[in-house]
């Protein structure tokens, strides 16, 4: 099996993003570091273009979500892959950054592989990444639709 793929719980395979870090965060208290992660993520430009959330900021976990509107759709009414890979990007970057000296080092995607195995028709996208604590850190995200449309 590829290094850029693990079995998960139920026999299949989930797919890992390798983010390069420096030395692990120790001593800043977490509070800090959320609330520094949740500023960095929803100042950027593009997050709110396609009004992204910041749902939660965990040691080793973040969770984003964006909620179905129009103008993140493609033309058949389903979220666009383009929105759904930067969830995962910045998902699962800011899981790999809550796990590292954030005043020595940053974090950035050098690489992922997307696979969509359904589409992506609920009212709201929910991306949950977790980082693990490695010096060339993984940081695992899936991304599920909740809330269903009728019909």
């Amino acid at each position: 099996m590829p290094a850029a793929q693990r079995d998960d719980k139920r026999g299949g395979v989930r797919p890992q993003w390798t983010v390069y870090l420096g030395t692990l965060m120790t001593d800043t208290a977490f509070p800090a570091i959320a609330a520094a992660i949740k500023t960095t993520l929803e100042s950027q430009g593009f997050t709110r273009l396609v009004g992204a959330t910041v749902v939660a900021v965990e040691p080793g976990v973040v969770v984003m979500a964006l909620n179905r509107r129009d103008e993140v759709l493609q033309q058949n009414g389903l979220f666009h892959g383009g929105v759904i890979a930067y969830l995962i990007d910045n998902t699962s970057t800011a899981a790999a950054a809550t796990v590292i000296a954030r005043a020595e080092r940053s974090v950035l995607t050098a690489e992922y592989k997307l696979n969509f195995v359904a589409p992506s028709k609920g009212d709201r996208l929910t991306c949950r990444a977790e980082g693990e604590e490695k010096l060339v850190a993984v940081a695992l995200a899936t991304i599920a639709h909740v809330d269903r449309l009728k019909g």
